[in-house]
């Protein structure tokens, strides 16, 4: 598939041919699904914890005579049936990631690369370069029109176009390394230099 290249200041660059394998695949809800249940799972810390019966701060002692009361017979206040006692079987740290292969990770991006192109939400630029100042990227940015937007660049990003954009609002850059399902799928529009995309064909090929 064929698409236009342009310049940040709105101007074209030519065009250029995109991969049928990345750019002109099916998007399959099933498959971006799973890759994007694999990245937010690995990304969930699970930290959460309780305190268990041997871990609250109540006395030991037995709280009253085993018969005799009437009552049920217990221990120590501690018990879990007790206000302020331990959790019974409560959440403990560990671990919520789990394996996706290689293989169908990259096929992912792929479709997600894919579901972008097909939606109309791919912009192809020439290069992701600038001086360092904000105010002029942002004024670039704002006639191009991205709302909410995420650029992938080649193996490098550009020192100055990534100060630049530090502080815009919606804008986020990643070299082709760090591009992902998740990334690419919560953004209006998904902007890709030219180095990038060639990065990712030979990324994903």
């Amino acid at each position: 598939m064929k698409l236009d290249v342009i310049k940040l200041d709105g101007g074209k660059a030519g065009d250029i041919e995109l991969s049928e394998d990345l750019f002109g695949l099916e998007p399959r809800a099933d498959i971006l699904h799973r890759v994007v249940r694999w990245q937010r799972n690995n990304a969930q810390q699970g930290t959460h914890k309780v305190k268990t019966r041997s871990e609250t701060s109540y006395s030991t002692k037995k709280i009253y005579r085993q018969k005799g009361t009437g009552g049920a017979r217990h221990g120590d206040r501690n018990a879990p049936i007790f206000r302020k006692g331990g959790i019974y079987k409560g959440p403990t740290p560990r671990s919520h990631g789990h394996e996706l292969t290689k293989k169908f990770r990259k096929l992912g991006l792929r479709h997600a690369l894919s579901a972008k192109a097909k939606a109309g939400e791919l912009v192809i630029i020439e290069d992701a370069a600038a001086e360092g100042k904000t105010a002029a990227l942002a004024k670039q940015v704002k006639n191009l029109g991205w709302k909410r937007a995420l650029i992938i660049d080649g193996a490098s990003v550009n020192e100055g176009f990534l100060q630049a954009s530090r502080n815009i609002e919606g804008l986020d850059i990643l070299p082709t390394i760090g591009a992902n399902v998740y990334d690419i799928l919560k953004r209006d529009t998904l902007v890709i230099t030219k180095a990038g995309v060639e990065a990712l064909e030979a990324r994903l090929k």
